[in-house]
């Protein structure tokens, strides 16, 4: 009778261990606050402390300048400044400032 081969496979390497990265308070409530809730009647909210900030500049104010005025998050002021300009509330003013239209 033939005899069998026997192969060996080659030993895989194992992985060490990651240790794991302690999450402050600081950046738990960070990542806490990058979550946006997609839904209509959110960005309508939003839309509405987004057009309340630019009628009270009374002036074109770029993304960053209206999240500051309206004290809500950048992500948040885009999705209320994509809400107005749909409205035709809005139009582009010197470059990459937004004014009430």
């Amino acid at each position: 009778m033939a005899e069998k081969k026997t192969t060996k496979k080659a030993a895989e390497p194992v992985a060490e261990p990651v240790a794991e990265k302690k999450t402050t308070r600081k950046t738990a409530v960070k990542a806490e606050k990058a979550v946006v809730a997609v839904n209509a009647e959110n960005i309508g909210f939003k839309a509405g402390d987004v057009y309340q900030a630019l009628a009270a500049a009374e002036k074109a104010l770029t993304v960053k300048e209206i999240a500051k005025a309206a004290k809500i998050s950048e992500e948040e002021t885009l999705l209320g400044l994509g809400w107005l300009f749909k409205e035709g509330k809005l139009q582009s003013a010197e470059g990459e400032k937004i004014a009430l239209a």
